[in-house]
């Protein structure tokens, strides 16, 4: 059996309840350490908080960002209808303009 999977008998052991020998605990501590130590290296040079500000940040920079972008839309929208509106009154006025060329 690997060191790993022996450790993690011995964390399920201690999460059950049970008691590990002096021997177990240590070597428990010690692959907990190692856990520690790859979380560490994987998260990179900066520390768990300051990830973590720098994720909000981008977060409020996104929504920042999507409530511009959802402005703008109900803009157009509004400025959409408008023009929606005229040219239906411009394409009403249309049949009215040829029958006065035809007269």
């Amino acid at each position: 059996m690997s060191l790993d999977e022996l450790a993690k008998q011995l964390h399920d052991k201690v999460t059950r309840g049970l008691t590990l020998s002096a021997e177990e605990q240590a070597q428990l501590e010690a692959w907990y350490t190692e856990q520690d130590q790859q979380e560490c290296a994987v998260l990179g040079p900066m520390g768990s908080s300051q990830r973590l500000a720098t994720l909000h940040t981008q977060v409020e920079t996104a929504l920042a960002q999507l409530l511009t972008v959802t402005q703008r839309i109900q803009e157009l929208t509004v400025h959409n209808e408008t023009l929606r509106r005229e040219i239906a009154v411009l394409q009403c006025q249309l049949p009215l303009v040829s029958t006065r060329e035809s007269a």
